[in-house]
């Protein structure tokens, strides 16, 4: 939508009144330098609008430092540009099958540039008490997973809340109401969509946002 000045209309309405007395010359000749005006106008809004807003920046879940399970420092930022589905997981839960489920969705769709990324927390009913030594023997060898583990991690509000559970609230709306929540992630780092904990990972509504997601262009 173009955005006109005070200047650019007091030209138009003389222009008019130029109609009106028959000056077509004039007319077209002011109707001709109104031309730049006006573009230089619509540049300055979409110029304006182009602009990434720090909001913006700040919702890029793939900009949040975390580190490994075994307590490295890293951040998410080698997952940008791919779908990710972030989940708070726990080893004594009655969702704790899902791993099974989750595994299998890695492994459907990592060749097309998505990753599960774990978060293991004890935040719910105290359902990983585990080390992370533990936490890492525990999925390794009664669920086979493969797909990235992080470091144990506070989801719920308050102190100690876990900064990137903090960016997802705000990202979604919504923190975990228990072990085992969803949030799609996409290309862009932005949150696309929040599941509750009971959705199972071969929900078709989450296997068709994660397509939907994939479809995007790098």
């Amino acid at each position: 939508m173009l955005h006109v000045t005070e200047a650019v209309f007091e030209r138009t309405r003389r222009l008019a009144w130029s109609l009106r007395r028959n000056r077509p010359v004039r007319l077209a000749y002011g109707a001709l330098t109104l031309i730049p005006t006006l573009l230089s106008c619509n540049h300055g809004a979409r110029a304006s609008s182009d602009r990434p807003s720090r909001t913006a920046t700040s919702m890029n879940v793939y900009s949040t430092p975390i580190k490994t399970l075994e307590g490295e420092t890293t951040n998410l930022d080698r997952f940008a540009g791919e779908v990710t589905l972030l989940v708070n997981v726990a080893s004594y839960c009655g969702n704790t099958p899902q791993y099974s489920g989750l595994e299998a969705l890695n492994a459907r769709f990592k060749d097309r540039g998505f990753t599960v990324l774990g978060f293991p927390s004890n935040d719910f009913g105290r359902q990983e008490p585990g080390t992370p030594a533990e936490i890492r023997e525990f999925c390794s060898t009664k669920y086979k997973v493969t797909f990235p583990l992080f470091e144990k991690v506070q989801t719920k509000n308050g102190d100690g809340q876990s900064p990137l559970y903090a960016k997802l609230g705000e990202a979604s709306g919504k923190l975990p109401t228990w072990n085992f929540a969803k949030y799609l992630v996409g290309r862009d780092g932005h949150v696309i969509q929040y599941f509750d904990p009971k959705t199972q990972p071969d929900d078709p509504k989450l296997v068709a946002a994660v397509e939907q997601a994939l479809a995007v262009p790098k």
